[in-house]
């Protein structure tokens, strides 16, 4: 139900960005386009340490109660909330790059939905990875060592999808 939770999530938040993407159109493809790798890049900036940038977040978490109400309804909601990106933490920078790509875009809604989708797995996949390692405090330890990295090459791999699908 979490992992649904937050593939809705991520799908609404994308959906809604396309809708919002249909503003933008009248900007040309170039500048839309050259706005994209500038956000992606201040991205990459941001999470290698170079650019002190505040980004816009909800910095609260989900409230525990959620869960206790009713186990499976709340872990579906817990997950939609997290899967939108709105509610919570977002400490990286590539889903903010993402985003502004799938809002500058103008394109099919095919791109959107599968950001949509790929932010809601990617953000399920840290739980599940974490399970399946077996030791999820040995786990954190090289997670932590390797987040920096890790989200650096996300920024860029976002800004390279972003042109070559947004052409």
């Amino acid at each position: 139900m979490f992992t649904c939770g937050l593939l809705a999530g991520g799908v609404l938040t994308a959906g809604v960005l396309w809708l919002l993407s249909g503003l933008l159109t009248p900007l040309p493809a170039g500048v839309r386009q050259g706005l994209i790798a500038a956000g992606a890049l201040l991205a990459a900036l941001r999470d290698a340490g170079r650019l002190p940038l505040r980004l816009p977040q909800n910095a609260r978490q989900i409230p525990q109660d959620v869960l206790r109400r009713h186990l499976a309804r709340g872990a579906l909601q817990f997950g939609f909330e997290l899967g939108t990106g709105v509610r919570t933490y977002v400490s990286a920078s590539a889903p903010y790059a993402m985003a502004l790509a799938v809002l500058l875009s103008g394109g099919s809604y095919a791109p959107a939905l599968a950001a949509g989708l790929g932010f809601g797995a990617g953000r399920a996949l840290t739980p599940a990875l974490r399970r399946l390692s077996g030791d999820g405090e040995r786990w954190d330890d090289r997670l932590a060592r390797r987040l920096s990295g890790v989200t650096v090459v996300c920024s860029v791999l976002v800004a390279a999808t972003a042109c070559a699908v947004w052409r």
